[in-house]
């Protein structure tokens, strides 16, 4: 079954990225955010999640562990999921490995990823994944 993910074209793609196509907005403060969501059929729910892991793991890598949010820390992340017909999922990153609880069904399912960080983070990213939104 072909990928149907949510994708907005404004910034070009991103070769090292397949599911997830982030939107960037910025604050006052300097601090930004990037928002991606994908939506993907059970057989493409491995793949997303590996992704994501990816994209959590080098945020790990380069900046250190999620902060506590706020304005003080220098990075931090919400993930959330849902498997239609509207079941809540339970999203959680460990050690660079991304599960679901339950475990996604045998229908669409959606996930949301949001990365906050620094300004310093925000390049990093920008850099990183080749983002030039």
């Amino acid at each position: 079954m072909k990928l149907l993910a949510i994708h907005r074209k404004t910034h070009g793609v991103n070769p090292q990225l397949h599911y997830l196509d982030f939107d960037f907005s910025d604050e006052d403060s300097g601090r930004g955010s990037f928002d991606a969501m994908a939506s993907v059929m059970p057989d493409r729910v491995p793949g997303l999640l590996a992704e994501i892991g990816v994209v959590l793991g080098w945020a790990v890598g380069a900046f250190g562990p999620c902060g506590a949010s706020g304005d003080e820390a220098e990075w931090g992340y919400e993930l959330q999921g849902i498997s239609e017909p509207g079941l809540p999922l339970k999203v959680v990153y460990d050690r660079g490995v991304v599960t679901l609880t339950p475990a996604a069904g045998a229908s669409r399912t959606t996930l949301t990823l949001t990365l906050s960080g620094s300004p310093a983070f925000c390049e990093a990213f920008r850099d990183r994944f080749e983002f030039d939104g």
